[in-house]
Order: structure tokens, then C-alpha cells, then sequence
């Protein structure tokens, strides 16, 4: 296969101690619930049966458990069982260091040493260069791709793999992993939003929008996070000379499509949301939803890890008051507790 980096290597991936090694990586803060004791209690027994079925490749995916979470967005978390999620890990470890490498430096969603913290300040970082320091007005495109992982083509997606792995077996693994879910009975469409998999899947599916901005739009400083991407310029025309080429590639290329009411243009001095905080030349404040959130959740539930987080939340932007009616409730909450105990 041309180009592929990732040959003879099936073996490996699916190794006693390879599998062993992704259950502990897999059993970090699980080791408290009933499916995660269950599979343990027989551990060894339950890896070489594992083992076995990937070597002879009888093994087939199994159904997940569906729930939902707000945070904030309602979404719904498909969970594959212990045995499935232990194959995700293996895969993943093996995957993921080829793939990483591949991908431009300001894609920021589950890297290693990247995150949402990093992603904003090289927003802020992007935002300077482009205004040049603020001798020019820096104009901001902003971008959400609709229902995403809901979105994603299976065939463009296994052919985006096949790329870079050369090792048929693994190639089949992957198609066992990816086709084991699909999107409202869908069959070759959707991935599930609870596989560590579908992060980095999703990012090399994304990372050819990302070559295509980069490389054949030429932009110079742009940046994403999941579907969630932004283009500064001081040029407003070629940014909005941006928006067509974008839009055709998605549909085209990636049978995805634009959010339609997540898609604007404005100058940064107007205050850009990008993850959950708005930005502005020389600060970032919170975003107004998300400070109600915040406060509603510390009134109902002020402990002290809940205040630590939203503190060290905070911490990166410019939320001095804010922080104060944290600490403030938090007190109040305390006091509170201290005269009823008397």
C-alpha cells in the first residue's frame, strides 16, 4: 500500500501484553463500577480469550449502552462494553503516534500536550499576529460543522485509514470498530461519541479539511478544536472569499456540511466566541451562558472540587470578579454549614 507507515504490525497491536497493557491504561478511575470489576475479576482468562478472537479474527464488536449528558449540550454517549473498549485502547496506542504527526500543529482536541487551555491561548497568540499587534483590525471567520460525529462517512473514513496503515488485519479491525455503530440505523454513517477511538478517527477525518485550508487556501493562521475552527485575517475579503471553498470541500470531499446559523464573520475588537469564552484584542471574558451555568451549579453544589474546577477554569481568562461571587458563594455556603452545626 503506498505510503502507508503502519505495516506488520497487527501482531503487536493485539498481543497478550499489548492487551494488558491498554486494560491499564483503560482501568484509570474505573475500577469502582460493576462491568469494569466484573471483566477484572477474571482478567487474565478474559484478555487471552480476547487475544484469541483477534488473532483469529473471529472477533465481532458488541452492542453499546446509550445514555445522555449535558455539558452543556445535550448530547447522547454511546458505551461499548469492557471487553470492546480494551480493543479501542490497544488500537489506539498503536494508531495514534503515526497519525499525531500527521497532523497541522493548530489542531487542538485530544492531543497529547494539547487541550482547550492550549487551544485558547494560541487562539490569543493567532489573534496578535494577525492584527498585527493591533496596528490592524484582525478579522475572525468562525466555523461548526453540523452533527459531526453523527456525520462522519465510514467508506471516506476507512479510506482516510488505509492511508496510513498498511497491515490488512489491522485495516479489518478498524472496519470492525467503525462499522459496530451508525447513526440512527444508518448503515456506513456515524461515529459514537463514548469511543476513545472516534477522537482520534475524528481528527484524521477533519485533518483533511485542515490540509485543505492550510495547503490549497494558503490561510496562515487558522485553528481548530473538534468541529469548532476560526480563520484571523486582516484581510476581511479573503476570508470571506474562504467561506464557498470551505463549505464545497466538506460537502464534496467529506459529506459534511457548514452549521448554518454558526458561520459568521466579525472583527475581534466585536468579541469572538471560541470555546466557551470571548475574545477580544487584548483580554477574554467568559461567555455569558456559561457564567450562568457556572453559578447555578456552585449555588446548587458549592463542595470544594466543584469551586476548584470552576477556579481553575477561571484562571485563563480575564474573570477577577467572576472568581470573586465563586469564592463568595462558596463562603457563604460554608458559613452556612458551621452555624447549623452548633
Amino acid at each position: 500500500m503506498a505510503g502507508a507507515l503502519l505495516d506488520h504490525i497487527y501482531d503487536g497491536v493485539i498481543s497478550p501484553e499489548s492487551l494488558l497493557e491498554a486494560w491499564a491504561e483503560f482501568v484509570i478511575g474505573k475500577r469502582s463500577r460493576g462491568d469494569v470489576q466484573e471483566f477484572g475479576r477474571n482478567l487474565m482468562a478474559n484478555l487471552l480469550d480476547l487475544h484469541e478472537s483477534l488473532s483469529d479474527m473471529s472477533y465481532r464488536h458488541g452492542p453499546y449502552e446509550e445514555f445522555v449528558v449535558c455539558d452543556p449540550k445535550r448530547r447522547v454517549i454511546h458505551k461499548a462494553t469492557v471487553r470492546d473498549r480494551v480493543v479501542h485502547h490497544a488500537v489506539h496506542r498503536s494508531l495514534y503516534p503515526a497519525f499525531d504527526r500527521a497532523f497541522i500543529h493548530d489542531s487542538f482536541s485530544c492531543r497529547v500536550g494539547k487541550g482547550t487551555h492550549r487551544a485558547l491561548d494560541r487562539f490569543a497568540a493567532l489573534a496578535r499576529r494577525a492584527g498585527r499587534n493591533r496596528s490592524r483590525t484582525c478579522w475572525v471567520l468562525k466555523g461548526d460543522i453540523r452533527r459531526f460525529f453523527a456525520s462522519v462517512d465510514h467508506a471516506i473514513l476507512m479510506r482516510i485509514l488505509g492511508e496510513r496503515v498498511g497491515d490488512e488485519r489491522l485495516v479489518w479491525l478498524t472496519e470492525r470498530i467503525v462499522g459496530s455503530f451508525s447513526t440512527a440505523g444508518i448503515p456506513g454513517v456515524g461515529l459514537p461519541l463514548g469511543n476513545l477511538t472516534s477522537q482520534l478517527f475524528a481528527n484524521a477525518y477533519l485533518n483533511e479539511m485542515d490540509r485543505f485550508v492550510k495547503h490549497e487556501l494558503r490561510a496562515k493562521f487558522y485553528i481548530r478544536y473538534v468541529d469548532d475552527f476560526a480563520l484571523l485575517s486582516a484581510d476581511r475579503r479573503r476570508l470571506e472569499g474562504a467561506i464557498l471553498p470551505i463549505r464545497g470541500f466538506l460537502c464534496e470531499r467529506l459529506r459534511l456540511e457548514l452549521h448554518p446559523d454558526k458561520v459568521f464573520l466579525k472583527t475581534l475588537a466585536s468579541g469572538v466566541d471560541f470555546l466557551g469564552w470571548t475574545h477580544f484584542p487584548d483580554h477574554r471574558t467568559l461567555r455569558a451562558a456559561t457564567r450562568r451555568r457556572m453559578l447555578r451549579r456552585i449555588s446548587e453544589c458549592p463542595a470544594d472540587g466543584t469551586v476548584n474546577s470552576y477556579l481553575g477554569l477561571l484562571s485563563h481568562g480575564n474573570a477577577r470578579k467572576l472568581e470573586g461571587e465563586v469564592r463568595n458563594i462558596a463562603w457563604l455556603f460554608q458559613n452556612d454549614l458551621e452555624h447549623a452545626s452548633l
